[in-house]
């Protein structure tokens, strides 16, 4: 028997305070929920909003219970909250996602070992843990990138090797943690699916998305019918369904993917929490990944998400806020002039170059439309074309 549903009123916790921590507690909050943050920085963009922030390290005991304390039920924000302090939350109060899939997410080496159980097809790769491996890795995974098995992303603990010298020496500057190593595929393009998972088994997902990464980071996100094909979109759906079931997964779940030049789709990761490529549904859709997220947490009902408008998602990092070396502010008024533009800024007190500071929706009746003002935009903000 499945426990009773969380209904509003009650408070819901999240442990991380950043954009995705923000707009979970917005989500939340405009269901008729108290929300609760737990982050160690007093002006993190979630705690700021929060009706309650605990502020404390992920580890801290009487941080912990404190949310605890406070929460009915507790979700987390970003795949790098130590593990460990889910499952002693677990032990208090129901937790989604569990510490046992975050903890595969934060692992390459284990991340793929349960891609290959769920039969989802991930690039050739070795895991370089000592010596002896970093021998035995096959040349045919040269050229590779060599990838930290943990605390990357956006790019970051990724380096490109051609031979066998290149990967030793981008192992010893990675001080010899454990690494995977990818064969370098060619990639036509990339795209996501986000499902949402209950405690009962019920899974919906969003369509699926074409993604643009510029620099190791996301820049540009297209959802529309066709934006890929049928098939492949369909792979990607149930592949992403595969590898959420197999964890017995209960949240909101991102799966990336690389669409090869002959088609075919491997799995490249996961993330266990709403992701950049999900944002459009924020405006594009009768039901946001960050509702989603709330409904699994909570135990409601999990319906089907409708989309109703073509959408392109902007992202918008640091550089937008400075002219050379000179700040500047963005030319919003300009942009939010265009028809169909939908502006959510994190909050963040100062910018920096790579910095996620906020994001641009563009929505349209058609493909056509929603693409041609995102253009219009991207040319306003010196946002390189796509």
């Amino acid at each position: 028997m499945s426990a009773p549903a969380i209904l509003p009123g009650a408070t819901l916790g999240v442990m991380g305070g950043g954009q995705l921590g923000r707009m979970f507690v917005h989500a939340a909050q405009r269901m008729g929920y108290f929300t609760a943050v737990l982050d160690p920085d007093p002006d993190s963009p979630a705690g700021r909003v929060s009706h309650r922030h605990v502020h404390a390290d992920y580890l801290d005991e009487k941080g912990l219970a404190e949310l605890a304390g406070c929460s009915a039920a507790i979700t987390t924000e970003f795949e790098n909250v130590p593990a460990p302090a889910l499952a002693k939350l677990a032990r208090l109060k129901p937790v989604a996602p569990g510490a046992d899939a975050v903890e595969i997410a934060q692992d390459r080496i284990r991340e793929k070992a349960h891609f290959s159980r769920c039969g989802v097809a991930c690039a050739p790769y070795a895991a370089i843990e000592t010596q002896q491996q970093l021998d035995a890795v096959p040349a045919a995974l040269l050229p590779g990138i060599l990838k930290t098995a943990r605390l990357g992303y956006d790019g970051k603990g990724q380096q490109r090797v051609a031979t066998r010298e290149q990967l030793a020496a981008a192992w010893a500057a990675a001080q010899r943690v454990p690494c995977v190593l990818e064969q370098l595929l060619p990639l036509a393009a990339e795209c996501s699916v986000i499902v949402a998972r209950g405690a009962d088994g019920t899974m919906v997902h969003l369509p699926p998305q074409l993604n643009l990464h510029r620099d190791g980071i996301l820049a540009v996100t297209q959802v529309w019918e066709g934006a890929l094909p049928r098939e492949q979109a369909q792979q990607a759906i149930a592949a992403a369904e595969s590898i959420a079931r197999g964890l017995d997964y209960v949240g909101v779940l991102c799966v990336e993917f690389f669409v090869l030049a002959d088609g075919a789709l491997v799995v490249n990761e996961m993330a266990p929490r709403p992701h950049n490529s999900g944002h459009w549904s924020m405006d594009g859709c009768d039901l946001s990944q960050f509702e989603l997220q709330v409904r699994t947490l909570a135990g409601l009902p999990l319906a089907p998400p409708r989309q109703h408008s073509a959408a392109v998602m902007l992202n918008l990092l640091g550089d937008l806020w400075f002219d050379g070396d000179k700040p500047r502010t963005p030319p919003w008024e300009a942009v939010l002039q265009l028809p169909g533009a939908h502006l959510h800024l994190y909050g963040k007190l100062s910018a920096r170059p790579g910095r996620k500071m906020g994001h641009l929706n563009l929505t349209g009746a058609s493909a056509q439309q929603a693409r041609g003002t995102a253009l219009a935009a991207a040319r306003l903000l010196g946002i390189e074309p796509f």
